[in-house]
């Protein structure tokens, strides 16, 4: 008999339309960039990035804390999903899903990689300690952003 091997991992075997729930909710990274607020300049239609949270947003864990019902409570919320992901500009160059879409690998942080949740917060990948609550931010222009996310 031969050497046994693993076999692939689900992500690299399956296309995001060809995932289960529980194994396109496991793609995301838990950065929580999705969930920044962005403004949209009137002349030039580019997206800006800020540094201001949606109010569900656990900035701690990068995890929505209602996301069930997040539709409720924040309505412009966009649900993903792999249609609707060949559609959008905004997400992150991270953004697990917009990685495999374009046939990339998961970076090494990602937690289906490393096995620990923490790895991206510890890669500086989420929005762990640089971002604000829409609650306590006031005017968005304040809070415009430099970085890439």
């Amino acid at each position: 008999m031969g050497p046994v091997t693993d076999p692939a991992p689900f992500w690299e075997t399956k296309t995001l339309d060809q995932m289960s729930r529980a194994e396109w909710e496991s793609v995301c990274d838990g950065c929580g960039k999705c969930c920044l607020h962005k403004l949209e300049d009137e002349d030039t239609g580019e997206l800006l990035p800020t540094n201001v949270a949606c109010k569900l947003l656990d900035r701690r864990s990068g995890q929505c804390t209602d996301y069930k019902r997040r539709k409720i409570f924040v309505p412009e919320c966009v649900r993903l999903t792999p249609a609707l992901l060949r559609e959008l500009d905004w997400l992150p160059s991270t953004c697990a899903y917009r990685l495999l879409e374009e046939g990339k690998p998961l970076e090494d942080w990602h937690p289906l990689i490393s096995g620990d949740p923490e790895s991206v917060h510890r890669a500086g990948q989420s929005v762990r300690g640089w971002t604000v609550s829409e609650l306590d931010a006031g005017d968005l222009e304040h809070h415009l952003v430099e970085r890439d996310i």
